[in-house]
């Protein structure tokens, strides 16, 4: 931790475990986030990558150990109250999203914490800013489109807007290339990597098992495997051949192409 005071840190997980019966999800985990940092938790299906991301969310609370999310301790903050300084997308939001909502509507009422228009009455600063979103993730033009006609990639920027609709303090993407063609994730990433780079985004931690899906402007790396860190810090020092190899379970070799990472099985044609 050195001389960062708790305080500083966005989130801070201290010996942190999640058990669920007889298994655990998570198991000693220790992790924290500083608030210019941007994060990829990179591990293989079943991992524990989305348990630490809902715990980041405080959607879930920790069996053993320790989570402080913006300076609180869950267990001893209103959580609702927290959550709306939190920006979160996920596949299980996606799923909840009335296919018949307009994307202006599902951006904007962000601030409601709802999903959709209701009766609620919004001033022109915040439609502006929702259009301002919009826009800057490539969606200007699907304002008044309904969400059931959008294409995936449309739909995963749509909830990133909404995500960042509350000026956010943390924002967290659980696995947002997931289920995109090849172009679809190109200009997610490409979208991403602009968040990244702006340094009046917010803290960022992304959810992902692929290297190819890590945006260039991300600055850390957080590896696990079997509910526990294989090995964590600045990324060009943690992303190596043998971490991935660790982490996946079998002999990778990891190549890297400008600012892009790419992974395959060591001997691989």
């Amino acid at each position: 931790m050195g001389t960062v005071e708790l305080d500083d840190l966005v989130v801070h997980m201290s010996g942190v475990g999640v058990r669920r019966g007889t298994t655990n999800l998570l198991a000693g985990v220790d992790w924290s986030v500083e608030l210019d940092e941007r994060w990829v938790i990179l591990g293989a299906n079943g991992a524990g990558k989305t348990t630490l991301l809902r715990l980041a969310a405080a959607e879930l609370h920790p069996t053993s150990g320790q989570v402080h999310v913006l300076g609180d301790r869950l267990g001893r903050v209103d959580v609702f109250e927290l959550r709306t300084r939190i920006g979160f997308c996920s596949a299980a939001l996606l799923n909840r999203v009335p296919p018949q909502e307009k994307v202006l509507d599902i951006v904007v009422s962000a601030g409601y914490a709802i999903l959709g228009r209701w009766r609620e009455d919004y001033e022109q600063l915040d439609t502006g800013r929702a259009q301002e979103l919009c826009k800057s993730l490539g969606i200007a033009h699907l304002t008044d489109r309904e969400f059931g006609t959008l294409s995936e990639g449309e739909r995963k920027r749509t909830l990133i807007a909404r995500a960042l609709m509350t000026d956010p303090e943390l924002l967290l993407l659980d696995e947002p290339a997931a289920g995109l063609d090849l172009g679809g994730r190109e200009d997610l990433i490409g979208r991403l990597t602009e968040l990244a780079r702006d340094p009046d985004a917010p803290a960022s931690v992304l959810v992902t098992h692929h290297v190819e899906e890590i945006p260039p402007g991300f600055s850390h790396l957080l590896l696990i495997a079997d509910g526990g860190v294989v090995a964590q810090g600045l990324l060009e020092d943690v992303l190596t051949s043998e971490n991935l190899s660790a982490t996946f379970g079998q002999q990778l070799e990891l190549d890297r192409l400008g600012d892009r990472y790419f992974a395959r099985r060591r001997g691989a044609d």
